[in-house]
């Protein structure tokens, strides 16, 4: 038998609860609020921008004569509105430069107005006893897939390194969607954000091992706006895409081996210290790169992925030693710092001839 409803109320509504003392927002089977700064400017910021966010569970019970609702999940994201209502904490540069360092009562009345007004999606349990609810609430906790290492990183860091990664992924999911870069399955366990975390980290701290990304989101969690060399590591990040997309279209990136993940790192490492970019690989030559130098890229980028085609599926025992190092570094699709440098050096010479 059912034991719910969906329903919504607005972030008015919670308010009122609250102000009349008929709302818990601490019940004995949840835990305390734990959310960093960070958690809690992202929160708002998702209501600033009027993006949903996950439901809320509650139970309603009669007390007297009024309804009294108590949070069983999603405690910390309703006391985080009400502490921002409060004047407790204001949102980061870093989430929104728009609102940061505002009070709701700094806030225009618009903005107000659409916190205020902000929907919050509810499934309102009934006629639940405690048993029910505890129950109830551990199987909300049962049903979630173990997560992979970027979501955990997703889960566990908001700097302003991680959310500008996140919005590079976001900006060009479908491009290493249609060019194979990435499948729908990788994608639906942030696969977008991973690439954009790693190439992300090369443009900042120069080519390296994927493993280094939580080093990255660590480093920059604590800064309130972005920082001058990460804001310009974005920039370049845009640049480099837009030479991608200059040389191949998603349809022809498909066709070619650039299509493989290590090898698409190593296209947009190449790209990136052609523009200048201090990736690691300083003792390479950098190849001109301007609109007319397109089809030169596109032409000797063809003809290293054809040849790695021929010397690999054909066998072929006459393989240069230089091609043979790259063929080797190419085939263990290692992640390694020193494999990464190697592919894009030998990349670079090519290019250069």
């Amino acid at each position: 038998m059912k034991q719910f409803d969906a329903r919504s109320y607005s972030i008015a509504d919670f308010l009122e609860w609250d102000g009349s003392n008929l709302l818990d927002v601490s019940p004995k089977f949840q835990r305390r609020s734990v959310w960093t700064r960070a958690a809690k400017s992202f929160l708002i910021d998702t209501i600033l921008r009027g993006k949903p966010m996950p439901k809320v569970l509650l139970t309603q019970d009669l007390v007297g004569k009024k309804n009294v609702r108590t949070v069983v999940d999603g405690q910390q994201r309703i006391r985080t509105i009400l502490e921002f209502i409060s004047g407790s904490f204001t949102v980061l540069s870093s989430h929104n430069a728009q609102h940061s360092g505002k009070t709701f009562n700094e806030l225009d009345e618009d903005t107000q107005g659409l916190v205020l007004q902000y929907e919050v999606g509810v499934d309102l349990l009934y006629n639940v006893s405690l048993a029910d609810m505890l129950d109830i609430f551990a199987r909300i906790n049962t049903y979630s897939v173990t997560l992979n290492t970027q979501e955990k990183l997703n889960a566990k860091y908001l700097g302003v390194f991680k959310t500008s990664a996140f919005e590079l992924g976001h900006s060009y999911v479908n491009y290493v969607l249609e060019g194979g870069v990435l499948s729908e399955k990788g994608v639906s366990r942030m696969g977008e954000a991973q690439l954009a975390s790693d190439l992300l980290v090369a443009l900042v701290g120069g080519i390296q091992t994927v493993k280094n990304i939580e080093k990255f989101y660590k480093e920059y969690e604590s800064f309130e706006s972005i920082p001058a060399n990460v804001e310009a590591a974005v920039e370049l990040y845009r640049s480099t895409m837009k030479y991608i997309g200059a040389m191949y279209s998603p349809t022809d990136l498909q066709n070619t081996n650039w299509s493989r993940p290590h090898w698409f790192y190593t296209l947009f490492t190449c790209v990136a210290h052609a523009q200048g970019a201090n990736v690691g690989i300083e003792d390479s030559p950098r190849p001109e790169l301007n609109d007319a130098e397109i089809q030169h890229w596109r032409s000797e980028l063809d003809e290293l992925s054809a040849k790695y085609d021929q010397y690999t599926e054909n066998n072929d025992e006459d393989v240069p030693a230089v091609f043979a190092r790259f063929i080797n570094f190419a085939q263990r699709r290692t992640t390694d710092t020193e494999a990464r440098k190697e592919r894009a050096r030998f990349v670079l010479s090519a290019v250069s001839k």
